[in-house]
């Protein structure tokens, strides 16, 4: 037997672990995921004996390899982080871009369980199937998905209208990963039309996520399954992000973008699901609909035109897209794409002195939002000295909710009031 087939056989004995393992994963994703799926897994096992293989013959391009490599991973890690550990960092040329989200700014429904009951089902949210209760988990009010039952809800409104998804929309929000090897939580996000006909389905838990999208002027459907290896945290909080705008559908985990579908079928209305195996509980919390988000044809991150002519127009740049945790100064991190584009125009422009404002809503006392507003502003300017930009060009002022521009008795009006203005000095 010829070496090279040894080694071979060696190999592929120690990747087999990886079939496995996403077999594990796609059970009840149905027939035709399953066999998709188990042919990429296939696929990527040949790959990597046959690069196995080539790397022990071959010890010199391993010496290479080890050589070439950066020594420090820390900047590539970052993108997985968790909104508490954001750090902005520094992009490498030919990186693309993974974390263009942009949130809706007038909000349809929104929950995060305060206020609620525990042990009751929570009040903002309607019951297809099975049952859920309020709970806490992990220092969180969550809505827990009873332990030995597939349970699906759908958000409660006041008309009962189930056709209430915009045409430009984002929705978000936080889930808890729980369970042993494959048999984690197990979410399924549907988004459906009003009457009958075919939905569209985002399957995902620990190790991987799978979609099935309807397409918008055919019977097509486009399947599709990535790893989520790396990107989400067993036994901690994640979030998931959705914007959908008249035809364009991308999904984000924890800040990366894992799903974009230039064509996909508008629905009208949603529900939440799990899929229940016998080693975990599922709990998601801070659900949030709202219409709006970045332009249809702009959305790899807002073009550096829009700071340069805003600035040039009225000398500062107004911005709803920077977020924080509730109550927090710390950055989500869907925000840095907005503070890289800003960050971009500051060094440009060096000579120039920039105010950087929190403004807040009036939901609170002045004796919390004002100091609240002041750390966000803080916690900006070191995210942008963090990109490059001079710590002597910047200054961070809280303005609390002192200057409202919008009516703060409305939803829409609070959010325009939530707002960060650069103001050139």
């Amino acid at each position: 037997m010829c070496v090279k087939k040894l080694v071979a056989i060696l190999v592929v004995v120690l990747f087999g672990s990886v079939e496995i393992s996403a077999q594990g994963f796609l059970k009840g994703l149905g027939q035709r995921a399953v066999e998709r799926a188990k042919r990429k897994v296939e696929n990527k096992v040949d790959r990597t004996v046959e690069e196995g293989v080539d790397r022990i013959l071959d010890g010199k391009r391993v010496q290479q390899e080890r050589e070439a490599a950066p020594e420090d991973e820390s900047e590539s890690s970052s993108e997985y982080a968790s909104p508490q550990d954001v750090k902005p960092r520094k992009k490498a040329q030919g990186e693309s871009v993974k974390s263009d989200f942009v949130p809706g700014s007038v909000v349809l429904f929104e929950d995060n369980l305060k206020g609620e009951q525990m042990g009751e089902f929570p009040s903002k949210w309607d019951l297809l199937e099975n049952n859920a209760e309020v709970a806490r988990m992990n220092g969180q009010m969550a809505i827990k998905f009873e332990h030995g039952s597939d349970t699906e809800i759908t958000p409660l409104l006041e008309d009962g209208n189930r056709k209430y998804l915009p045409e430009v929309y984002t929705l978000e929000f936080d889930f808890f990963v729980t369970g042993e090897e494959s048999h984690t939580s197990a979410y399924r996000l549907l988004l459906k039309p009003e009457g009958d006909g075919d939905y569209s389905e985002i399957f995902f838990g620990k190790d991987g996520l799978h979609w099935t999208v309807q397409h918008p002027t055919s019977d097509n459907t486009i399947y599709g399954n990535t790893s989520l290896e790396n990107i989400v945290e067993g036994e901690d909080w994640n979030h998931f992000a959705l914007s959908f705008n008249k035809r364009a559908l991308k999904v984000y985990i924890n800040g990366r973008r894992v799903i974009n579908i230039p064509n996909a079928k508008a629905m009208d209305w949603f529900s939440l699901r799990t899929e229940f195996w016998e080693d975990h509980i599922d709990y998601i919390t801070n659900m949030r609909l709202a219409k709006g988000g970045v332009q249809l044809y702009d959305r790899n991150a807002q073009s550096m035109t829009a700071v340069e002519k805003a600035m040039q127009e009225t000398g500062k740049f107004v911005t709803n897209n920077i977020l924080f945790e509730t109550g927090k100064a710390d950055l989500k991190p869907e925000s840095m794409a907005e503070i890289e584009k800003v960050a971009e125009y500051m060094k440009k422009n060096t000579n120039a002195r920039f105010e950087v404002q929190g403004h807040t809503d009036n939901q609170g006392s002045d004796a919390i939002n004002d100091p609240l507003s002041q750390r966000r502003a803080e916690a900006i300017v070191k995210a942008l000295v963090g990109l490059g930009v001079d710590e002597w060009n910047l200054r961070a002022v809280g303005k609390g909710s002192h200057e409202p521009v919008a009516d703060n008795k409305t939803e829409e009006g609070r959010a325009k009031n939530r707002r960060v203005e650069f103001v050139k000095k």
